[in-house]
């Protein structure tokens, strides 16, 4: 077993709480070291709401705030309350997992940098990022890239899925549709948005709008980028979302769809896939970027192609943003596990 890769948190949202949750529950932290959480809310909060989730249940240990640090059962993390990271120590930081949402700027996305962190990754869309790395579709842009944005969570699971379309078949064109779950970008109650229609109450009706996965495949898959289209559905759910792509191919497979559908995804490091007729919460917590619900497979006419995949876009997206850190982690340091 090698050196743990030693990573500190800044902002506990949903995915910061979301990673901190999976290193916890996993045996001996998957190879990860949680050294240094910061938020800008009271750390009792964040100690409630990581010990209390409405999505993943109550955590079955003790969490609680106490002298700078949050405690779990009996681990310390040192826990700072700084807005802009200029008074924590980050020296000994493997990677910096920035998730507050702010790291639009090259000032704020170098903060972690500027305070000892080796390199920073970004839990989203940031046009500040020296690069975006999606794992399954472009895992060699990486690099010695220091600021890398792990894209969106349906980038992540769109992205690897195109890749293998376009391997195993050939792909001309597509759309794809997502059907997300609401998000904190939405009112709960009508209230002015930018986007008039995001401006309605998000768990009374399903609201389409635009996806900024169709923007992220410029800077992922620019070689397929053009070739694609897509839409978004937010839709009345808190948790897991969906892909539905149509995709023309060159070389349609024959016989039966679903076996066709398990030969693409084989051998796959992030896209699944299941057999079971299963709705979208039967795949809370699965850790894939993309589960193909293989029945929901379709060959129609002459090489036109019908995939759809569940992703929680929460959990799986943690998961990605876990094994993106111990690959930047990896380049510094051969053995870290």
């Amino acid at each position: 077993m090698g050196k743990p890769v030693k990573i500190a948190i800044n902002g506990l949202g949903r995915i910061g709480r979301t990673i901190l949750r999976q290193v916890l529950e996993t045996p001996g932290g998957g190879g990860v070291e949680i050294v240094h959480l910061n938020d800008i809310a009271a750390p009792v909060l964040c100690a409630y709401l990581l010990k209390f989730d409405s999505v993943f249940g109550v955590m079955a240990r003790d969490v609680r705030a106490e002298g700078g640090c949050l405690l779990i059962d009996d681990l310390s993390i040192p826990f700072s309350h700084s807005p802009d990271l200029a008074t924590v120590d980050l020296r000994g930081v493997d990677v910096l997992l920035e998730c507050t949402g702010k790291a639009k700027t090259p000032d704020v996305a170098k903060r972690g940098l500027d305070r000892g962190a080796r390199s920073v990754l970004v839990s989203g869309p940031s046009p500040a990022a020296d690069v975006t790395v999606v794992i399954g579709a472009n895992d060699g842009a990486l690099g010695a890239a220091r600021i890398v944005s792990n894209a969106s969570c349906t980038t992540n699971a769109l992205a690897p899925l195109l890749r293998l379309v376009d391997d195993a078949w050939g792909l001309e064109r597509a759309h794809m549709t997502t059907i997300h779950c609401y998000t904190g970008s939405q009112p709960t109650i009508d209230a002015p948005r930018g986007d008039f229609a995001r401006s309605r109450a998000a768990a009374l009706s399903m609201v389409p709008t635009t996806t900024s996965a169709e923007r992220q495949l410029d800077l992922v898959v620019p070689d397929l980028a053009a070739r694609i289209s897509g839409a978004a559905v937010r839709v009345p759910t808190a948790s897991v979302s969906a892909v539905d792509l149509v995709a023309q191919v060159r070389d349609a497979p024959d016989g039966d769809p679903v076996r066709a559908v398990h030969d693409l995804v084989a051998g796959s490091e992030v896209v699944g896939i299941t057999d079971f007729p299963n709705v979208s919460s039967d795949l809370r917590g699965r850790p894939e970027s993309l589960v193909i619900a293989a029945s929901e497979t379709r060959m129609i006419g002459q090489g036109q192609v019908r995939i759809f995949g569940w992703y929680d876009n929460e959990w799986g997206f943690s998961a990605r943003m876990l094994d993106m850190a111990r690959r930047m982690a990896a380049r510094h340091d051969p053995m870290i596990c």
